[in-house]
């Protein structure tokens, strides 16, 4: 079995592949402190809950946003999971993919997983919509190539700024409100958050694929795409595994 981890700002996901069938899914909070034995403690834990040993994987890849989490996800792998560690952004991982971009080094490996995974799926042009820390909004070509994008903060960052920079406004849910005018400070900053949201979504795809000049398929992923896909005509699909399935593509692509 082939161990997948991709790690977000703000989360780490595990999963578990036997062939392209996800076996097993878990997640953690990112801690950069959090070091390869405390991971190995953890993860081989829940694994025994399903009668899965360390000794049954067969190799790792990995996709990190966070170099000093990379540096331990790397030491987990290396001292404790048989097989290769693949990582995401490294000299000799292949893509199968051109990234056309003026600074092609800094682009996030959460970004060139998500494109080349949908393009994989649904084929180009393609737009991914990631709802992760920051929102994304990511171009392939027709040929899978990543185009470059927009980048915008997250909707949870958002609530969490608003928060802490006005002193009389309270944390709130991000839930769509019953209606846009609200009559009370709470529905008034659902209502900002919530509808705010989606007329940045709606506003960004247009000029996106305006400016792009052709059609593409928008596909959204993220914890809170569901909700917001709900919201607009705009987005296509909405796949909840789409940065799992792009690192077992690209391990594919490299064995």
């Amino acid at each position: 079995m082939l161990l997948a981890i991709d790690s977000g700002n703000t989360n780490v996901q595990f999963a578990l592949y036997d062939g392209a069938r996800q076996v097993a899914s878990w997640r953690c909070g990112n801690d950069p402190h959090r070091t390869a034995d405390e991971y190995v403690v953890w993860l081989s834990q829940l694994m025994s809950l399903q009668d899965i040993r360390l000794a049954d994987l067969t190799g790792t890849i990995i996709a990190s946003v966070v170099p000093d989490t990379l540096f331990n996800l790397k030491r987990l792998c290396e001292k404790h999971v048989p097989g290769d560690v693949m990582v995401v952004g490294e000299r000799l991982v292949d893509l199968g993919i051109e990234v056309l971009i003026d600074r092609p080094e800094q682009v996030g490996a959460d970004r060139l997983v998500g494109v080349v995974a949908a393009h994989a799926k649904y084929g180009g042009p393609v737009m991914v919509l990631d709802f992760g820390t920051a929102t994304s909004f990511d171009v392939a070509d027709a040929a899978g190539n990543f185009r470059g994008g927009v980048l915008a903060p997250g909707v949870r960052l958002s609530v969490e700024a608003l928060y802490m920079a006005a002193a009389k406004l309270p944390r709130i849910e991000i839930r769509p409100p019953e209606r846009v005018i609200g009559r009370a400070t709470i529905p008034a900053m659902e209502s900002g958050v919530y509808w705010g949201y989606v007329s940045m979504i709606d506003g960004m795809i247009g000029r996106i694929q305006a400016e792009y000049g052709e059609p593409m398929k928008v596909v959204a992923t993220g914890g809170l795409s569901a909700l917001f896909a709900n919201a607009t005509d705009r987005i296509d699909i909405t796949d909840q595994n789409l940065m799992m399935d792009g690192l077992i593509e690209i391990h594919r692509r490299n064995t």
